[in-house]
């Protein structure tokens, strides 16, 4: 049976939803990850993560030829199969959405562990500074002048 450009559509349109359920999964990990402070594992998954990114662009660029067409106009194997590209295409803006939040909540969870540690180091600052106060040298600090100008 000869390809129809529908074939490739389709094969474009579950490429993008396995990226997309790829960095769903990336997402929980990555709120996993901050919230139990393994920053190094975080950096490893953002580097997995900006791969997966690069290869949904590929898949979106070579997606735009038919961005153009009118959907009615496409010629189709079956119903069924414009149906699955469909259900695919939904699935896809779902999981967008949800990689969206998952990433807004993980931005708000380094936001917080950010001024979680911004306040311990201000904190440490200050205990620095008051434990020097009192042990730095002083001069003329712990002597007592007896002397007398009486005349």
């Amino acid at each position: 049976m000869p390809s129809l450009e529908t074939d490739i559509l389709f094969d474009l349109v579950c490429s993008k939803r396995a990226c997309l359920e790829q960095l769903c999964r990336m997402g929980l990990n990555q709120i996993d990850l901050i919230e139990s402070d393994r920053m190094t594992a975080l950096l490893d998954l953002l580097a997995h993560k900006q791969q997966t990114l690069a290869e949904l662009q590929q898949i979106e660029r070579a997606l735009d030829p038919f961005r153009g067409q009118a959907p009615e106009a496409r010629q189709w194997r079956s119903d069924e199969a414009r149906r699955r590209c469909a259900d695919a295409l939904r699935a896809c803006e779902t999981l967008l959405a949800e990689i969206i939040d998952r990433e807004r909540a993980g931005e708000q969870a380094l936001i917080a562990r950010r001024d979680r540690a911004a306040a311990q180091l201000q904190q440490m600052h200050r205990a620095g500074q008051a434990r020097a106060s009192y042990t730095s040298p002083n001069p003329g600090a712990g002597q007592l002048d007896l002397c007398s100008d009486i005349s």
